[in-house]
């Protein structure tokens, strides 16, 4: 079974109530989107894009943007179409590891902004998944993460019962994560990474230089 197979058979049913039953545990995803300042006629990608809620929410708060959402999950896209209709927003479903935006959505290859929400720990070969999506960057452009973190602060068994909970849906923070995003920071790249309530999550923003 390969991954995508595995997220149709967990997300099968479970997209008809995800947005109702994630509130609270995917913190900062609307603190991500305010962030992000985009202006007309940036092209924004969301991998993992999921039921397409904050795709909806992008194209509210910034009219006039091109949106794209890539999820390798059907199921969930089929949600997503679905919140979506009407918006300008293309979907196609496919690999992280494998982004191909001309092949995908039929369109160049760069993007303004990438949107990485609670999906880079739910992907296989995630650093990949990133150094992917940085060739795909147009100068001057960001890519937004908001994800689990280490949950360093909390007391050990209510860790212990996140993680153990979080794996029933193929969700593995790596602690490696941090590590990685911190070697990128080079000339051409800036990061900023900002832990959230205790290290539950953590926000991290990937700037290319407009050189």
């Amino acid at each position: 079974m390969d991954h995508g197979d595995r997220m149709d058979r967990i997300y099968r049913h479970q997209r008809h109530v995800y947005d109702a039953t994630r509130v609270f545990f995917l913190a900062g995803r609307d603190r991500l989107i305010r962030a992000m300042d985009l202006r007309p006629g940036d092209r924004v990608l969301d991998v993992g894009c999921g039921t397409g809620r904050n795709l909806r929410k992008i194209a509210r708060r910034y009219p006039g943007t091109e949106l794209f959402g890539l999820d390798v999950s059907k199921q969930m896209l089929q949600t997503a179409g679905r919140k979506l209709k009407g918006l300008n927003v293309a979907l196609a479903c496919g690999s992280a590891e494998e982004l191909d935006p001309v092949q995908l959505f039929g369109q160049p290859q760069t993007f303004d902004a990438i949107i990485f929400s609670y999906s880079l720990s739910m992907i296989p070969d995630w650093r990949k998944a990133l150094e992917t999506a940085m060739t795909h960057m147009n100068a001057g452009g960001s890519l937004h993460i908001v994800d689990f973190y280490d949950q360093g602060n909390w007391p050990k068994i209510l860790r212990t019962i996140l993680i153990r909970w979080l794996a029933q849906f193929g969700v593995r923070f790596d602690s490696t994560a941090m590590d990685f995003l911190q070697s990128i920071t080079t000339q051409d790249w800036t990061v900023r990474i900002e832990p959230l309530f205790a290290r539950y999550a953590f926000l991290a923003r990937l700037t290319k230089s407009e050189k």
